[in-house]
């Protein structure tokens, strides 16, 4: 049996990549409230991540807040708002991050980089699939991150294939910060 290794992942580090996840997804959120004002969901999972960032407990809240998310991007997506769809996968993927796995496995690294992938998502829809606006909030992603969310990042392995447009956004990004 292959056993995954175990990587080093303290509770500051975690909070600092928390941080980061939420500073990459906070600004596509107006998207999601702009076509959906009454669903909280999305800041919520943001709020409660937020809180744990800031030093808080790493709580229950946060995972649920995270599945509310994942139901309201699926709500909008389903309603044929893909721009809002995607913004509230960025603020559950920023809520996720929180729960990031000290496992060496390539997947974690959707954990770290997927909220700037899914925001630079929403913001593209949002500019009628403007790629360049993606590759500016990318850009603007590589900039908050600090010598912390990158050293974790390192540890690693290099982001998985797949996982369509917001896959290849994560790749830009994890190639960039490595």
């Amino acid at each position: 049996m292959h056993m995954t290794e175990e990587i080093d992942l303290g509770l500051a580090e975690l909070r600092e990549v928390t941080a980061f996840a939420i500073a990459c997804a906070r600004p596509a959120l107006v998207i999601f409230e702009n076509e959906r004002p009454d669903d909280r969901r999305p800041r919520e999972a943001i709020d409660a991540a937020q809180a744990f960032a800031e030093g808080g407990r790493r709580t229950k809240l946060i995972r649920d807040c995270a599945w509310a998310a994942m139901r309201a991007g699926q709500e909008a997506k389903d309603a044929g708002l893909l721009a809002a769809s995607e913004a509230a996968r960025a603020a559950l993927a920023a809520a996720s991050a929180a729960y990031l796995h000290p496992l060496a496995k390539a997947t974690q690294v959707k954990h770290i980089l997927g909220p700037a992938a899914h925001a630079a998502r929403a913001l593209e829809l949002a500019a009628g699939n403007d790629p360049t606006i993606a590759a500016h909030h990318l850009t603007e992603c590589e900039a908050l991150a600090n010598e912390v969310v990158k050293d974790v990042l390192s540890r690693y392995p290099a982001a998985p294939s797949g996982g369509g447009r917001a896959g290849e956004l994560i790749r830009r990004l994890d190639a960039a910060l490595r």
